[in-house]
């Protein structure tokens, strides 16, 4: 759940009014496909309480299938993500003590059909405790016997995790399991152990079997390798009035654009479009553009920058 302060620009400690939606990396970017015209179904757990439903009436507010959501009682709770949407000292405070996404397990997994799907997705949290680590690789598991695509969003959070090692060591397990990789440069750096090798380690990465990996650089662009290509992409320069649901965002706008049977190239500049959107907005998923807004933000930008 995000709550976000209201009106921009106010800082959270000073704010009077917040205003309340769906968060959490692989919501947001369920919510994204689903306003970009795409299907898409959340594997996950919520807190048997009233902000667990909340959750789960605004995915399907957003088209967001919640067939695979399962309410967990006890004293596990659904994450908070309280954030602002200022540039300045921007502040996003989480509170993720007995995260209830962390309690989906491997009968959760086994209970997916994976038929009507055409890749499975997901964002690196998951993978930060159990049981919810060896439920997702064995869902990585089921989905390459069923060949279907796995894309991982490396979305590393340090607060989520025991420590940087088993971070680095889990991260790096799922990135090698993967067809798709996408992460920023501290991503891969982290992965790397050293920030200044993070893009020899997204081009070591691509050489050793998976097929697409996305170096992105924030404001300098994404590096893009695919098939023995190096693809430079620029990014579409707004306005921002937060830092936060880029990312998440960039990956709607991509794997829509694959669906829709863009060329890499040219998806990977819708996601970078959609990030702008996003950050140029309040909110995460409510920021999320629909297919008429991609197009009139598109007709209206001069274009993206040189990658």
């Amino acid at each position: 759940m995000d709550m976000f302060a209201h009106p921009p620009g106010v800082k959270s400690e000073e704010a009077e009014v917040f205003h309340a939606d769906l968060g959490g990396s692989s919501a947001n970017i369920a919510a994204g496909l689903c306003k970009l015209g795409c299907a898409a179904s959340l594997v996950t757990s919520v807190s048997d309480d009233a902000v667990g439903r909340f959750c789960i009436n605004r995915m399907k507010h957003y088209g967001v299938g919640t067939e695979y959501v399962r309410s967990v009682a006890g004293e596990f709770r659904n994450s908070l993500a309280i954030y602002e949407s200022c540039i300045e000292d921007f502040q996003n405070v989480i509170y993720r003590n007995g995260a209830a996404d962390f309690q989906v397990t491997t009968d959760d997994m086994a209970a997916v059909d994976f038929s009507p799907f055409g890749a499975l997705v997901t964002a690196g949290t998951v993978f930060a405790a159990e049981p919810s680590r060896s439920a997702t690789f064995a869902a990585f598991e089921t989905a390459r016997a069923r060949k279907l695509p796995v894309i991982f969003d490396i979305d590393y959070r340090p607060y989520s995790w025991p420590s940087p090692e088993v971070a680095a060591d889990v991260l790096s397990r799922a990135g090698a399991a993967s067809d798709m990789i996408v992460g920023n440069d501290e991503e891969f750096g982290f992965m790397a152990g050293d920030i200044a090798k993070g893009l020899e380690k997204a081009q070591s990465l691509a050489e050793n079997g998976v097929a697409i990996v996305i170096y992105k650089m924030g404001e300098k662009g994404a590096v893009t390798f695919a098939g023995g290509q190096e693809i430079h992409t620029g990014i579409y320069p707004v306005t921002a009035v937060k830092p936060n649901g880029a990312g998440d965002s960039f990956m709607a706008g991509l794997l829509s654009g694959i669906a829709e049977g863009l060329d890499l190239q040219d998806a990977v500049l819708r996601g970078s479009a959609c990030a702008s959107i996003v950050v140029a907005k309040p909110g995460c998923a409510p920021a999320m553009p629909t297919h008429d807004q991609l197009a009139a933000f598109l007709a209206e930008h001069p274009g993206p920058t040189k990658g």
